[in-house]
């Protein structure tokens, strides 16, 4: 996102397998197609940071950098030598942000974790799934994704407030704390006194109208009627009786649920989304990746576009801050631009030489 918006990316590699993504399936060629789709506008520089050459380049290359962000557990680059200390004193205006499971203190900071390991401890997991089941897994990985937004919000607050004091500073994000936010409707509850249930309450099942529906060719839609005027709209097309019991949650819900089963099993998915085009209602079709290239909205608003680069033509899904019709460069091989990453950071023939040598050895171990 940041190199969207025109950032410089450079991202650093160990010599080994360097980026673990680059190597998951499924691939392009000899790279993950994955890697390919989230790295463009990068650059790769390979540094062993466990070589005195490896830490020196390192330190002189934040002397020329605005943000550094990192993903090492709390300690890591203390016990490295390049700790977030030294780094900021080797240049007061830079902005380190150090992303974590479960942040720089606390009595987990030095635990492991994965996406569902947060969203367990944040609250998220427990509120997914119909009652009475086992917690659902999120079809994406929620606090991967809202970890990173967090980071491009506080690295741009940081770099503002950096434009007013001159200083730079360290940003501690916790994915453990941005998966916490997604669970807000259900800490509402709690904070006014509700035990939130799973399955059971308002966005999470406990309504008819809103949900999703297997449509008479097996495929699914989704209603969103969550206001008076959207289910009176939805009712009155499908000759359905308006029952205002079905804003609020309840016993009644079970039979409400049970006519719009029958009432959506009446039509195939592609009649629901003409009847969508033709009542205000809140109604979509759930659609799978595969549907969303000939999907009109999103080629309207050229959502995938693409991109040349080494492995042929890339496609690329744009954020909402990607212009697509601005040129983005391709991602980088693994150490790429190693060699003119250090020079322009200022580091004399010798001292890539050496960080070279570094990386060469590291590579062969």
């Amino acid at each position: 996102m940041l190199g969207d918006l025109g950032a410089q990316v450079d991202k650093i590699e160990d010599p080994g397998a360097g980026d673990y993504l680059r190597i998951m399936p499924p691939m392009r060629g000899d790279t993950s197609a994955l890697f390919l789709a989230l790295n463009r506008n990068k650059r790769s520089a390979c540094i062993d940071l466990k070589t005195v050459a490896g830490q020196n380049a390192l330190l002189k290359l934040v002397e020329t950098y605005d943000v550094l962000l990192e993903q090492f557990r709390p300690g890591v680059l203390d016990r490295l030598g390049v700790g977030h200390a030294l780094l900021r004193q080797r240049n007061p205006r830079l902005v380190v942000c150090a992303l974590t499971g479960y942040g720089q203190t606390g009595p987990l900071a030095y635990r492991a974790g994965h996406d569902i390991n947060y969203l367990a401890r944040a609250g998220v997991l427990g509120m997914q799934g119909p009652p009475g089941s086992a917690p659902q897994v999120p079809g994406f990985q929620m606090a991967d994704i809202g970890g990173g937004l967090w980071c491009v919000t506080a690295i741009l607050a940081a770099l503002r407030q950096r434009d007013a004091t001159g200083e730079g500073c360290v940003l501690d994000i916790s994915m453990l704390e941005a998966s916490a936010s997604f669970a807000m409707s259900g800490f509402a509850q709690l904070f006014g006194g509700l035990a939130p249930s799973r399955g059971d309450e308002p966005l999470t099942g406990g309504l008819a109208l809103y949900g999703t529906y297997r449509t008479k060719d097996g495929k699914y839609v989704a209603l969103g009627a969550l206001e008076p005027k959207f289910w009176l709209a939805f009712c009155a097309a499908v000759g359905l009786a308006p029952d205002m019991e079905a804003l609020a949650p309840g016993p009644q819900q079970a039979a409400l649920k049970a006519a719009l089963a029958n009432v959506f099993a009446g039509r195939t998915r592609a009649e629901w989304e003409n009847f969508s085009r033709q009542h205000d209602c809140c109604l979509e079709p759930v659609l799978g990746p595969e549907d969303l290239r000939d999907d009109a909205q999103l080629k309207a608003r050229e959502v995938i576009f693409t991109i040349e680069s080494p492995w042929g033509r890339l496609e690329q899904l744009r954020t909402p801050v990607t212009d697509p019709s601005a040129p983005h460069a391709p991602p980088p091989r693994q150490g790429e631009h190693t060699e003119a990453i250090l020079r322009e950071a200022g580091l004399d023939d010798d001292a890539i030489a050496a960080a070279l040598e570094a990386v060469a050895v590291g590579d062969a171990r």
